[in-house]
C-alpha cells in the first residue's frame, strides 16, 4: 500500500511498507524505472543525496529514491540488524511495493556496494547499472571515509566533513553544515548511524565488500563514475571494478570530489541518461 506524506518538507517523500518497514521513498517521472541509492554520510536522505539530479532524470525515468533503513526519515525499527543482507532485502521490498519488476540502479558510495549486491544476488531486477564513487571492493579505509563514519554530531565537525566530500570548498559554506547538522541529530539518527560503523572501521568496511568472483560475475551493462579528486573513496576502487566487470565503462570527472552528483550536476545527469537509455 502506498500513502501519501503531506509537508512542507522537500526531504519527506511518500511513504510505503517495504518488507515491513515504513519507509519514505521519493517517485517522480515515468518511463523505466530508476532506483537511485544513497551514500552513508551523516544526516543523508535521498533527497539530500539526488535533489539536484531527480528532476533531470525524471524527465527520462520513473525515478524511485528511498531513504533506506537506517537513513533519513524511514522507520528504525528496535531490532533491525544493519548489514548489507538488510539493505539489499529493504531494496528489493522498496521495488516489490511499487510492483516494479525491473530497474536500472545508481549507487552512491555505500548505494554502490548496495546496487552491486542486487545484481549479484538479484540480477533479474537490475536492468542496467550505475555505480558512482562506489563501496564494494576491499580497500584500506581512507582518513576521509574514517572521519565520515566515526561522526559526531556539530556544526563545526558536519562543516569539516563537507570540505572533505567537495571539490569545491565553497560547497561547505553557507547553511549546509547547519542543514546537515540540524538532519543528523534528529530522534534516533546518531544512534542508528554510530551502530552501523562502529570502530574499528575497517571491519565494517571489509563488511560492504563482495567477492571479487561474485563482482566478475555481473552481467549487467555498467557505468562506472569517480571524481579524480575524492578524498573519502580512492579512484582505484573505481579502476578495480572497471577490471572485474565484463561489459563496463567508466567516466572520471577532473577538479571533482566525492559529490558528482552535486558537484557536476547536469553533466552527471546527461551522462547517465545517456548510458541508460543507449
Amino acid at each position: 500500500m502506498v500513502s501519501m506524506t503531506t509537508t512542507e518538507s522537500p526531504e519527506l517523500g511518500t511513504t510505503i511498507d517495504a518488507n515491513g518497514i515504513a519507509t519514505n521513498v521519493h517517485v517522480h517521472g515515468t518511463g523505466d524505472a530508476l532506483l537511485l541509492l544513497h551514500g552513508s554520510g551523516p544526516g543523508v536522505t535521498a533527497w539530500a543525496n539526488w535533489r539536484l539530479t531527480i528532476p533531470s532524470l525524471a524527465e527520462h525515468f520513473q525515478v524511485i529514491a528511498p531513504d533506506i533503513v537506517g537513513f533519513g526519515f524511514t522507520e528504525r525499527p528496535s531490532d533491525v540488524s544493519y548489514d548489507l543482507a538488510t539493505w539489499t532485502a529493504h531494496a528489493i521490498g522498496v521495488l516489490d511495493a511499487l510492483g516494479i519488476e525491473r530497474a536500472h540502479v545508481i549507487g552512491n558510495s555505500f548505494g554502490g556496494s548496495l546496487a552491486l549486491s542486487l545484481a549479484i544476488h538479484h540480477p533479474e531486477r537490475v536492468n542496467r547499472l550505475v555505480l558512482m564513487g562506489a563501496v564494494g571492493v576491499p580497500f584500506e579505509i581512507t582518513p576521509g571515509l574514517d572521519a565520515v563514519w566515526g561522526y559526531e554530531p556539530s556544526v563545526d565537525a558536519m562543516r569539516e566533513l563537507l570540505r572533505l566530500f567537495a571539490y569545491d570548498q565553497a560547497l561547505a559554506d553557507g547553511d549546509l553544515a547547519e542543514l546537515r547538522y540540524a538532519a543528523s541529530i534528529r530522534p534516533g539518527v546518531q544512534e542508528a548511524f554510530g551502530s552501523m560503523f562502529p570502530p574499528p572501521r575497517q571491519r565494517a568496511l571489509d563488511a560492504m565488500a563482495h567477492p571479487v568472483d561474485a563482482i566478475m560475475g555481473v552481467r549487467q551493462p555498467t557505468l562506472i563514475v569517480h571524481g579524480r579528486d575524492d578524498r573519502i573513496i580512492p579512484l582505484a576502487n573505481s579502476l578495480a571494478l572497471l577490471e572485474l566487470i565484463d561489459d563496463a565503462q567508466l567516466h572520471v570527472f577532473g577538479r571533482c570530489g566525492h559529490w558528482t552528483q552535486i558537484e557536476h550536476a547536469a553533466a552527471f545527469s546527461a551522462l547517465v541518461s545517456d548510458f541508460l537509455e543507449s
